[in-house]
């Protein structure tokens, strides 16, 4: 798989609002109710990653969610990264934002 280009990161990150480039990866913070929600955001997500084959680089503190996502056979990002953020927006995101 290919690196994206930076101009076609920024482009593709306007349909994306929580998440940011930068450091070759992109980065979102997810805050939930409690630790019980977060995680079960977490195990949701985890689902999803293990289906794609792809594995972001994540930390959770109490309700707080700290996800990066890149391609680290090209160590920046590619188009799977945004597939992956999709699924994650779809997991984290209220359907009524």
């Amino acid at each position: 798989m290919d690196k994206l280009s930076e101009e076609d990161i920024e482009k593709r990150l306007l349909h994306f609002p929580d998440w940011e480039y930068y450091d070759q990866a992109l980065h979102a913070e997810f805050e939930f109710e409690n630790f019980k929600d977060c995680f079960s955001a977490m195990s949701r997500i985890a689902f999803e990653c293990e289906a794609l084959n792809h594995h972001p680089d994540w930390s959770n503190t109490y309700n707080i969610l700290k996800i990066s996502l890149s391609t680290h056979d090209v160590k920046d990002v590619t188009h799977k990264d945004f597939i992956l953020a999709k699924a994650i927006d779809a997991i984290v995101i209220p359907e009524d934002e």
